[in-house]
């Protein structure tokens, strides 16, 4: 007994450590699950309004595309700033933009341009608040516990995935599609009240960046110089670009392989949920040294996974397959993010973090239409099958010798300046 308590004071660490921590858990815990539900709504809303795949990928580029070409400036808005205050407004912008799908929905008032609207007023605030969130860490917990806070924060983010597909599913079936977004922006409630709960004292300040020209380019200049930070970001801009592209490809997959309603949509997004929720709490517990090593494994059994999902034959093996795919996908991430966290100085992590979320998020702009077509033209099934294989492919960079790498680099530095 007493060593399934050390396992669980070990999986949760930085919740022991900082009260601030525990609160902004819980408050992202709801918070994140009434997000899925609105994503989950969102794509049944789009299928019903347009029965386009494409449209889905526009809408998706439409809410990403703002943190591609603002996500960097959003970094340095959050090494400049109280990250603690930013993180309000942009809970309270969330809060609003939800409650205006609620009212416009049940109204019947909604079109398809409104749903782009939204979601490009959505992507504004992604723009800003990710980044934000992901460099708040740090000042939560400190160095020594930055790794279990990201992995727990990502169990948050995935495992409500499970929660969130399922409850859209029932709720639209129950109430109708008006449902899920009220519940969504009723629950942004509870991450605003725990940022207005915490004790300031008990936060590790970090080094803010001083108010000078160029803080954009000098982080950017900061990452390439770092081969820890330039090589997962690499290979992390092709994985996120054309494999993470879940909110097309789950829906068309569940609707157009297997003849699926809201319902089949909302259980494969629980089962990728799962999978990515099992991951999250590995790592917590593990808490392994974020190596470019692993990287590269994890995204080879990503990939792998990803192409199983495309030729698998019914609903039932489908969605048992996507666990994989979400575990696989999770253990990435956070190895990803966790060797960007640990590398970047304090002064440059919101900016380090920014390109983080502009690749991880704003990546989904040109993929999210591109996995759209390609799942139009070749089906979802054939779609899932490519970007494995792209995937594996990428993910074979980070398992490089250094010496390699660098020679490439090297090499590319030679051919810009002849």
């Amino acid at each position: 007994m007493s060593r399934l308590a050390d396992e669980v004071r070990k999986t949760f660490s930085s919740m022991h450590v900082s009260r601030n921590f525990r609160l902004f858990f819980v408050g992202q815990l709801i918070s994140v699950t009434g997000t899925w539900v609105n994503a989950t709504a969102l794509a049944v809303l789009v299928l019903r309004l347009t029965h386009s795949g494409v449209a889905l990928g526009v809408t998706s580029a439409l809410l990403f595309l703002p943190v591609l070409l603002f996500g960097v400036l959003g970094g340095t808005i959050a090494d400049r700033f109280d990250k603690r205050r930013i993180l309000l407004w942009c809970n309270a912008a969330y809060a609003a933009l939800a409650a205006l799908q609620f009212v416009l929905v049940a109204t019947g008032a909604i079109h398809v341009w409104i749903v782009f609207l939204i979601a490009f007023l959505n992507g504004l605030v992604y723009a800003i608040e990710p980044a934000t969130r992901q460099s708040f860490y740090v000042e939560l917990v400190g160095e020594d516990h930055i790794t279990n806070a990201v992995s727990l924060n990502s169990s948050v983010f995935t495992g409500t995935r499970v929660l969130g597909g399922a409850v859209a599913g029932l709720l639209i079936d129950a109430f109708g599609l008006w449902s899920p977004f009220l519940l969504d922006a009723v629950s942004y409630v509870a991450v605003i009240v725990a940022l207005l709960a915490m004790r300031v004292d008990e936060l590790h300040p970090q080094r803010r960046a001083e108010p000078e020209p160029g803080l954009v380019r000098a982080g950017l200049r900061y990452v390439w110089r770092s081969r820890e930070l330039r090589l997962p970001l690499a290979v992390m801009s092709v994985v996120y670009l054309l494999a993470f592209n879940f909110s097309v490809l789950v829906p068309l997959h569940a609707h157009r392989t297997f003849g699926g309603t809201a319902k089949e949509i909302g259980w494969l997004f629980a089962a990728l949920g799962l999978g990515a929720f099992v991951g999250a709490i590995t790592m917590a517990n593990r808490q392994p040294e974020p190596t470019l090593r692993r990287l590269g494994v994890y995204g080879s059994a990503f990939g792998l996974f990803l192409a199983v999902e495309g030729v698998v034959p019914t609903f039932w093996i489908a969605m048992a397959a996507m666990v994989p795919v979400g575990y696989a996908s999770m253990v990435f991430a956070i190895t990803a993010n966790s060797t960007l966290q640990r590398s970047a100085r304090g002064d440059m992590r919101g900016r380090v973090m920014a390109l983080y979320t502009t690749i991880f998020l704003g990546s989904t702009a040109i993929g999210g239409p591109i996995a759209g077509w390609v799942a139009e033209r070749f089906g979802a099934p054939a779609a899932f099958v490519a970007t494995g294989a792209v995937t594996v492919v990428a993910a074979a960079w980070a398992l490089r010798p250094a010496g390699a790498e660098e020679r490439a680099v090297t090499a590319g530095t030679a051919v810009r300046s002849a």
